[in-house]
């Protein structure tokens, strides 16, 4: 008797080619209008502490270092991961049963985000600078664990085995995240410019903004969760427990927490396998730095070479968010045609390619049209790269601790692009020290360095690839038993 063997459909592999017409229809699809407009959400308290607040205390009158330092309560999202942990394990009374882990702690969230947008409104810069603070520590803090359940939410309503929908969604929430904080972010300017409007009520308006974001919250297909896996894992973690201390409350407390904290690690490096899980977090680390290394250096390369402060804020803010939205969509079809792997590697040779544009602006000077192209090759090439790699973090994030895995990947990302990406001005200055051909001919060199900077992650990406193909072969044999 002749077995046949079943055959694995073709988007539960992540490097396999679909064709555009499949790619298209995935588009039709609920799950992802709910995930941009879940973006939205993400993006716009950005405004309210950020862009919005900063004109608002120079209009009062505040120092440039007293708003600097203002602006240092965005720093919480970067250790959000610390009570991920939290946000994966608790359910929230009466909303969670209701709604689900994940959709009950964004409305709680957005409820305190539109509670201190209020604040924010009420607080008077020139008089009370200790309730503006805390008002916008609360929109911080809760934009930063909001952000937390919704990127949960994102992974968890789209299956693994839906590859080709774990790009789109990567596109979705980030064409959200630039429509909050870039289209819906120009209302407040726009508003206090008409006679009569001052910023309490600016910021009132922005508050009642929250009230249809939390209506989608309510209207959203519920995420799963697979929260079995909390008991099971708190069975196992109890019986090592037993063998060193009699069953207390302590017993029992100490479980919880190891569940909590400890746990989503180890199941991570047990599911992922310790090889490709190391390899995979040292990727993660080097994947975005010569484009940060470009990113923090931009602006003064700009005013350096020649280019005025409207052209600037024309073509790096307007064109350069417009680009970002347009071509997240397209970046995840291209994405999803050739699979994670391949797509993270085209993404990030593009990545790569695009910065020796910079090159080419360093040797001719400040020509208008070729900085227009640059921003929008550049846009193309950052939207591609970053679908192509939030979709491949969610690819291996569990479903059970979703929240603490991908917050954690996120921050060691972010962490990656911020420490060594300091050290970019002093880049510039060495090869300006050691080359003779001048302030042009270094920032030109400097450009081919950021390029440079990619090989080692995409190097790392072809052992990443060999691996991981052995690893989906494990995941089919467990899932295979149930």
């Amino acid at each position: 008797m002749t077995t046949v063997a079943k055959r694995r459909p073709a988007d539960a592999d992540p490097d396999v080619e679909r064709t555009f017409g499949e790619i298209l229809r995935e588009w039709f699809d609920r799950r992802l209008i709910f995930i941009f407009l879940f973006g939205i959400a993400s993006g716009y308290p950005w405004v309210l502490f950020g862009s919005a607040m900063t004109l608002r205390l120079t209009q009062a009158d505040l120092s440039r270092s007293a708003i600097g330092v203002f602006g240092t309560v965005g720093a919480v999202y970067a250790v959000n991961f610390l009570w991920a942990p939290f946000v994966d394990r608790l359910m929230l009374p009466l909303l969670g049963p209701r709604l689900g882990a994940r959709r009950a702690w964004i409305l709680v969230m957005q409820v305190l985000l539109c509670a201190g947008t209020v604040g924010l409104a009420f607080a008077d810069p020139r008089t009370s600078i200790p309730l503006l603070t805390v008002a916008a520590l609360l929109v911080a803090i809760s934009s930063a664990t909001q952000d937390v359940a919704i990127d949960a939410y994102r992974i968890e309503v789209i299956p693994r085995h839906e590859t080709a929908k774990i790009s789109h969604a990567a596109a979705m929430t980030t064409a959200g995240w630039w429509t909050g904080f870039g289209l819906i972010g120009s209302v407040p300017f726009f508003l206090i410019d008409l006679e009569g409007w001052d910023w309490q009520q600016v910021y009132l308006v922005l508050a009642a903004i929250w009230l249809p974001l939390m209506l989608v919250v309510l209207l959203a297909p519920r995420s799963l969760q697979k929260r079995e896996k909390f008991a099971e894992a708190e069975a196992r973690y109890e019986a090592a427990l037993g063998q060193v201390a009699r069953p207390s409350l302590w017993k029992r407390a100490t479980a919880w927490l190891a569940v909590t904290v400890v746990e989503p690690f180890r199941e991570f490096l047990v599911r992922v396998g310790p090889k490709l899980a190391w390899s995979v977090l040292l990727f993660v680390f080097l994947f975005k730095i010569g484009e940060a290394f470009l990113g923090r250096m931009s602006v003064v390369f700009y005013e350096e070479i020649g280019y005025t402060a409207a052209q600037i804020g024309t073509y790096s803010k307007l064109v350069g968010a417009g680009t970002t939205i347009l071509f997240s969509i397209l970046a995840s079809t291209v994405n999803a045609r050739f699979g994670l792997i391949r797509g993270l590697l085209i993404g990030g040779i593009a990545m790569a390619a695009s910065n020796l544009m910079y090159t080419w602006i360093a040797w001719s000077g400040p020509v208008e049209w070729l900085y227009a192209a640059t921003v929008i090759v550049d846009g193309f090439t950052a939207a591609f790269s970053t679908i192509a790699f939030v979709a491949f973090v969610s690819y291996l994030t569990s479903h059970t601790y979703t929240a603490t895995q991908y917050a954690l990947l996120a921050s060691l990302g972010t962490f990656g692009r911020t420490t060594m990406a300091g050290a970019s001005g002093m880049v510039v200055d060495w090869i300006d020290r050691i080359n003779p051909g001048g302030d042009a001919n270094a920032w030109a060199i400097f450009f081919i360095v950021t390029a440079v900077m990619v090989l080692p992650s995409l190097l790392l990406l072809i052992y990443v690839r060999r691996h991981l193909r052995r690893r989906q072969r494990v995941w089919e044999a467990a899932e295979a038993k149930g």
